[in-house]
């Protein structure tokens, strides 16, 4: 009976960490070994990470990377493994190293290059022209990489065609909410179309403003999920394969022969590595448990994950915020001890002549429950000496916006003064409802080097902040916080609903205007309101120079701002 021991190392690498990144890939192939594991795959571009966008203009990146390419080659003694690499020859290639027994056996180059979203790898590599099938142990594996998958008639299944009984699909896809069921459901169709075992293997952890979420996933001939692994952790998948039930299903699908002779003129060579199976025994695969987040929990953990990683990764130890008292500042500072611990973040209070007493007590209250440093410095000294200095050209005018940031950019620069004293990194604790229309404050509340809730829309704060609640079984975040009315707090009685309709009405307009590009029309067909429509699409239209300025998020949604949305900041075209 023909089976195949799997294993799917889905690892947290660090774009430009060659070295960091081999020594782990030896370490899992260390791991995989004692486990059994025949083929062990690493996850897309693992030697150097994912992106590493114009590292890869750089000649001897591309060099060192292939150095380390030829370690692990060396390391993969009685083991065959797949290793995502740069590979240079006439060009540069997304490629996939296919190695055994401390050779290399053969290379798989990238044949669809994502250039939409998030990705622009046209800009860097020359797609691949073949569809190689390798023999391991005597079983046709076809090898090939992220976006490759996605096609119904890419290369798995001119691979499938030409023998491969297993698919081998190496990933670097990140993460935004509801991706993983969208996942599962294609993989699931590319398995059972095409007769054959697929397994996706994924990165996990955080890269700028992108998160991946691990999630590897293995599907059987008939496209049932037969294991995965954790969500936005580090793991090892083991799983053996029933490599003669894929044989059996193939005899009951008669589709198979007339698709098989309608692929025959495409490029599939067969490159033979190894024609038997090991003899070895191999170790009982202990059970696994692999819990499975809903939907809001999946955004809070891949928000921790991409918090923690940007911190350590940039080399920061520590990190600082303003607590106002707000629902905001109040989900970004137990995102950031969840992710770095209490002792490595700072609240700041810095309460001006209009902060409610309210806002005061919740900020301490909060700050005691998770224990974490708490400072207060008043703004009230510095933003009088600054009315005082501005009287003379402020004479005669009503006070305005002019005087309400001049409290948010004092508030940002004694963040920014801390932050050079003594390291720490400033996180803002603006959200997408906000960062949209415009309504924040640059060098003010938008001043910082991380901005950890900028994908998150105003509603989902609130359900974030619930959900982290229920999770610690108490009230971490003062219910007073979640039930308190928005409001910057910048004048009397201010309100947000002043300037911005009800957040249960703003954020579906901006879903549909921002993520779903709709027009105006569209949207007031949902009905809304076209005066409302209008405010806010001329809002979001107006501050994409102030967007621009802002400091780099986690994306959480399908369409983040940034890569994803690259609107021209002089742009005079109006959907009004």
């Amino acid at each position: 009976m023909r089976s195949l021991r799997l294993g799917m190392a889905q690892v947290n690498c660090t774009v430009g960490d060659l070295a960091g990144n081999t020594t782990k890939i030896k370490h899992f192939i260390d791991e995989a070994r004692k486990m059994g594991v025949e083929v062990l795959s690493f996850p897309e571009l693992a030697i150097t990470g994912y992106p590493p966008e114009d590292l890869l203009l750089k000649p001897q990146f591309i060099s060192n990377n292939l150095k380390c390419l030829q370690q692990i080659i060396s390391y993969s003694v009685g083991i065959a493994v797949v290793v995502g690499f740069v590979d240079a020859g006439d060009d540069l290639y997304n490629a996939a190293a296919v190695i055994c027994d401390a050779r290399l056996g053969g290379i798989y180059h990238k044949v669809y290059l994502p250039n939409y979203g998030v990705f622009d790898e046209n800009r860097y590599f020359r797609p691949g022209t073949e569809h190689p099938v390798f023999i391991i142990n005597g079983i046709g594996i076809g090898v090939n990489i992220c976006e490759d998958i996605w096609y119904c008639q890419g290369p798995q299944a001119f691979q499938a065609h030409a023998g491969a009984e297993v698919i081998i699909n190496i990933n670097s896809s990140p993460y935004h909410a509801g991706k993983r069921r969208f996942r599962e459901k294609m993989l699931a169709t590319r398995a059972s179309d095409n007769g054959v075992i697929v397994s996706y293997t994924n990165l996990v952890g955080g890269q700028d403003e992108l998160v991946f979420d691990g999630n590897s996933m293995v599907f059987d001939e008939r496209g049932e999920l037969i294991t995965w692994g954790k969500q936005f952790e580090e793991d090892l998948v083991v799983v053996d394969l029933d490599i003669e039930e894929v044989f059996r299903s193939r005899l009951h699908d008669p589709r198979r022969r007339k698709e098989i002779a309608g692929a025959e003129q495409c490029h599939t060579p067969r490159i033979v590595i190894s024609e038997a199976s090991s003899a070895q025994p191999k170790p009982p695969l202990p059970r696994r448990h692999v819990p499975i987040y809903d939907p809001v929990g999946e955004v809070y953990t891949a928000l921790v994950l991409g918090t923690g990683d940007y911190v350590r990764k940039n080399g920061f130890k520590k990190v600082l915020l303003g607590l106002s008292g707000g629902i905001d500042s109040a989900l970004v500072v137990v995102i950031a001890v969840d992710a770095l611990g209490a002792e490595n973040v700072i609240g700041v209070a810095m309460p001006s002549r209009y902060s409610s007493a309210g806002s005061k007590t919740d900020a301490q209250v909060l700050a005691q429950n998770l224990g974490i440093e708490f400072l207060t410095i008043p703004i009230e000294e510095a933003f009088q000496s600054y009315l005082n200095m501005l009287s003379r050209p402020f004479y005669g005018t009503e006070f305005g916006v002019a005087e309400e940031n001049l409290q948010a950019r004092i508030r940002g620069n004694i963040l920014m003064a801390l932050s050079n004293k003594f390291g720490w990194l400033v996180l803002t604790t603006g959200n997408k409802s906000e960062t949209a229309c415009g309504y924040s404050t640059l060098y003010g509340d938008m001043a910082g080097g991380f901005a950890v809730i900028k994908d998150v829309p105003k509603t989902l704060v609130y359900q974030l902040s619930r959900y982290r609640n229920s999770l610690a079984g108490r009230e971490i975040i003062p219910q007073s916080v979640i039930d308190k009315e928005p409001s910057a707090e910048l004048r009397p009685d201010q309100r947000d609903s002043d300037t911005l309709p009800p957040y249960e009405m703003l954020d579906p307009i901006l879903g549909a205007y921002v993520e779903e590009d709709n027009s105006l029309e569209q949207i007031i067909s949902m009905g809304f309101s076209a005066a409302v429509v209008k405010r806010i699409i001329s809002m979001v239209d107006r501050n994409e120079y102030k967007r621009r300025q802002g400091a780099p998020g986690i994306k959480i949604t399908h369409r983040a701002f940034g890569k994803d949305r690259r609107l021209p900041i002089t742009n005079l075209y109006r959907d009004l």
